[in-house]
């Protein structure tokens, strides 16, 4: 459960981010909270990002998908979208998440998609949508990132062993 699957970027992303010795695929995986709960990135750039995560080990008390479980994968994958369309100079940083959960899930796996609703330069806001293996849609997100500019002293989070 935790391990990261290659992510699929479009290559003008990978060279961006390769000429500055940033490894991507450590970049914008799912992090410790979301590798801990076996979220799997499947395809990433600024127009969609999807991803994965197991209902098993992420339930509430009643073997239903917690709601904080999804709201973790919906911010998950809306940052990754929000961080690629900042480019190399911003941060993406998360400063509003609202979820609307529509249905229970008790096993399988949930699928996220992040799409953009707006792509500013200051601010950039994704829709997710969590659906079930059957299509159906379980949550319905919003996350809301802050772009800052990348300031002096802030470390890229992964670089390659190259750089």
């Amino acid at each position: 459960m935790g391990e990261q699957q290659q992510v699929k970027f479009p290559q003008q992303v990978i060279d961006e981010y390769s000429a500055l010795g940033v490894d991507l695929p450590a970049l914008f995986s799912a992090g410790h909270l979301g590798t801990r709960m076996g979220v799997q990135i499947l395809e990433a750039s600024a127009d969609r990002v999807v991803g994965t995560m197991p209902v098993e080990g992420n339930t509430q008390p009643y073997g239903l998908l917690h709601g904080g479980a999804s709201a973790v994968l919906a911010e998950t994958l809306g940052s990754v979208g929000s961080m690629l369309h900042g480019g190399v100079s911003k941060i993406a940083v998360g400063v509003d998440l609202n979820c609307t959960h529509h249905r229970g899930v008790r096993s399988g796996l949930v699928t996220g998609v992040a799409t953009p609703v707006h792509r500013g330069r200051s601010t950039a806001t994704y829709e997710v949508v969590i659906s079930d293996e059957e299509g159906r849609r379980v949550c319905s997100a919003r996350l809301t990132c802050l772009l800052r500019e990348v300031r002096p002293g802030d470390e890229p989070p992964a670089r390659t062993t190259a750089s």
